[in-house]
């Protein structure tokens, strides 16, 4: 027996029930008197950090609202509604349900007024439900049951009089309104493309029926593939890394290459092992004082600030106007300078100190120099970074940036020759820095949009946006040819081989976006743009429905048309659901494949349609009622995958076997595609 395999998989299993067994929000019940007879049922609610929790007032299509259910009220009567106190929602505008939305972070606090009429009788029976969600992923809205008797209710309270009150704006969800079980589709040759309702099912159903056995260790087999968590980081890195790359080539940093190793290698002629190992050190003197800039970033905002930099309106105005500003001083119109008595200053130090000191304050001179041109490129990647969400993102795109800067003053020390080789300074260093001008315009109109989508302005929408886009990009090209002139451009007498392609790539790519104005989805740019949503005219319409709302109906559809089964775990709360179906679904080959090749089963894990009855089932050593339609499948989501957040997307055959790795938020098409097609594979082995 292999010890160390079964020890892994204990493990792994051990983690994935951890996964979903801890919640996202942890509530805590009590109840106060509140004088005459009348008391409050208080839930205080801790959040973890990086989620946030919604407000209980949504308006109608929004988000899952935190909600109030009672199971049984004896002996008292409910007064007004569920609602919030003391701290207050942030109210912000989303951009996919175009509504303002409030939220929660960290903690917050909901009360409901009770009028007790029977002391001796007393008897109050319920749960609080809430949707959490981060970044990338929503939590479905579980319950989190509460129940009192007179024993809990404090020695001063003193039952009123029964009263008739006004309850009818309180977000109270009654036991009384079920919803008829639907029976299981036997015959779907008439209708193969309806959504149907949910099927019967009992605890002993769920415990006999093998489509609802476990699969986590075949997840685990297949690698349980799907989250993509840390993504951001290694792209917030890659971004960091062509930033250092390109600020090389400005002219404020490639005449200063030759300049330093020459000096290195004369100041230590004898000896040039030191020379090497000075310009090493020279290197990661570099890369400690940007990846200090990247790290204060964060000590100044906090990690809370940071993760709220990317749905801010005012950030984004800022980083909109500061963009722009980069933009401006790219194509000449200024120069950004730090003060000369900062540089004197560093190269004094440079000068009165000896050793590693020494060495360290020319890296802070070079920095300090270097600043008009890497500047923007600085402030444009730290922009990007802090709207990740990640609270290590500024410090790690400044790693790769100044790890791309180091590169080249070690690796000519080591190879001094090479120099030689170096492209000399001239008017291609400013033709770089308008190029990076014409970029950093586009980029800043990606700030303004989220701005505009939070204000409601609509003064950018889809069709605008890709009007500046094209025009942006047609004018770039225009420059590459020659065509267009700014300041300190020099006077080329052709057009250089390499200037030739870009203005190419420029031009095609101004093309590329044109039908975009009529609604065509533009993948390449759907992170950038704002959503489709905002077009006036889109005669585009690629929109994918599910062959079955209801798991047991979907699985009978399949078994029935022999083909595997997509499952959508999602919400109607659950943003990046709207993304997936928005930016992926609507891919044509990805649109071909789900209608044709799968059956699609989506499952809202927020549906608070109640069951007609509730099951009972036994989930991590306690028993949890399902009462909802939602409570059903997120039970499906967790007991069967060992998953509990939204989306996400798993294939499987006709008899509830998995047949590729999981597949969680991710817009990357051809990376869905990938996904799908090993389903189909597998299920056709």
């Amino acid at each position: 027996m292999n010890y160390k395999k079964f020890f892994v998989s204990i493990l792994f299993i051990f983690a994935a029930l951890q996964s979903y067994s801890q919640e996202v929000i942890e509530w805590k019940f009590s109840i106060q008197d509140k004088g005459n007879g009348e008391i409050e049922l208080v839930a205080d609610a801790d959040i973890q950090s990086g989620w946030h929790m919604y407000d209980s007032k949504i308006p109608d299509g929004g988000p899952f609202p935190t909600a109030i259910s009672f199971d049984e009220i004896k002996g008292a009567e409910l007064i007004g509604e569920f609602h919030s106190v003391g701290k207050q929602a942030v109210v912000k505008y989303d951009d996919i349900f175009k509504m303002n939305i409030g939220t929660y972070d960290l903690s917050a606090k909901f009360v409901q007024r009770i009028k007790v009429t029977d002391k001796a009788n007393f008897k109050i029976a319920g749960d609080v439900r809430a949707q959490a969600c981060d970044d990338s992923s929503c939590t479905p809205p579980l319950p989190s049951d509460f129940e009192f008797g007179t024993s809990d209710l404090p020695a001063t309270v003193v039952a009123a009089s029964s009263a008739k009150t006004d309850a009818s704006n309180a977000e109270v969800i009654p036991m009384t309104e079920l919803v008829p079980a639907a029976e299981i589709i036997t015959d779907i040759s008439d209708t193969p493309n309806t959504p149907v309702a949910v099927s019967s099912t009992t605890s002993e159903s769920i415990k006999s029926n093998p489509l609802w056995t476990p699969v986590i260790e075949e997840l685990r087999e297949y690698g349980m593939k799907g989250s993509v968590a840390g993504k951001s980081i290694w792209w917030i890195f890659i971004a960091g890394f062509a930033g250092g790359f390109i600020a090389l080539v400005t002219p404020c940093v490639w005449p200063l290459i030759p300049m330093t190793v020459s000096f290195f290698l004369k100041r230590n002629k004898s000896n040039r092992g030191k020379a090497i190992s000075e310009a090493m050190l020279y290197g990661v003197s570099i890369i400690v004082i940007y990846v200090l800039l990247g790290l204060s970033i964060t000590a100044i905002f906090g990690a809370s600030a940071l993760n709220d930099l990317s749905t801010s309106a005012i950030f984004n105005i800022i980083f909109f106007a500061l963009l722009v500003f980069f933009a401006i001083s790219f194509f000449g119109a200024f120069e950004l300078v730090l003060p000369s008595s900062w540089t004197n200053k560093m190269d004094a130090k440079a000068d009165t100190t000896t050793g590693i000191l020494s060495i360290f304050f020319m890296a802070f001179t070079l920095a300090l120099v270097s600043f008009s041109c890497t500047g923007p490129i600085i402030g444009t990647l730290l922009v990007e970074a802090a709207t990740s969400g990640s609270i290590l993102a500024p410090a790690v795109g400044m790693f790769g940036f100044a790890l791309a800067l180091a590169i080249p003053f070690t690796f000519f020390a080591i190879f001094p020759s090479w120099l030689e080789s170096m492209p000399k300074s001239g008017g291609w260093l400013n033709s770089v820095k308008v190029v990076l001008g014409f970029l950093e315009l586009a980029l800043a109109l990606k700030f303004l949009s989220v701005a505009d989508l939070a204000y409601g302005w609509g003064i950018l929408d889809r069709e605008t946006f890709l009007v500046l886009w094209i025009v942006i990009f047609a004018l770039l090209g225009l420059y590459l040819l020659g065509k267009l002139k700014l300041p300190h451009d020099s006077d080329a007498p052709y057009v250089s081989v390499p200037k030739l392609f870009m203005a190419i790539i420029s031009f095609a790519f101004a093309v590329y976006m044109v039908p975009g104005l009529w609604g065509a989805p533009l993948k390449a740019i759907s992170a950038f743009a704002p959503p489709i949503y905002t077009q006036d005219f889109n005669l585009y319409d690629g929109s994918v429905e599910a062959k079955s709302l209801d798991y047991e109906t979907g699985m009978a559809i399949a078994k029935q048309t022999n083909k595997p089964v997509l499952i959508d775990f999602s919400g109607y709360g659950c943003v990046n659901c709207r993304k997936m179906e928005a930016s992926v679904w609507t891919d044509p080959r990805v649109k071909s494949i789900l209608e044709n090749d799968y059956v699609l089963i989506t499952l809202m894990v927020d549906d608070k349609t109640r069951l007609p009855e509730i099951i009972e089932v036994e989930e991590n050593g306690k028993i949890t009622k399902l009462k909802t339609i939602g409570d059903k499948w997120s039970y499906l989501q967790r007991h069967k995958f060992g998953a509990n957040a939204q989306p996400y997307y798993i294939a499987l055959d006709t008899d509830g076997k998995v047949i590729s790795p999981s597949y969680a938020f991710d817009q990357d098409v051809s990376k869905y595609i990938q996904f799908l097609d090993v389903g189909l594979a597998n299920f056709k082995k």
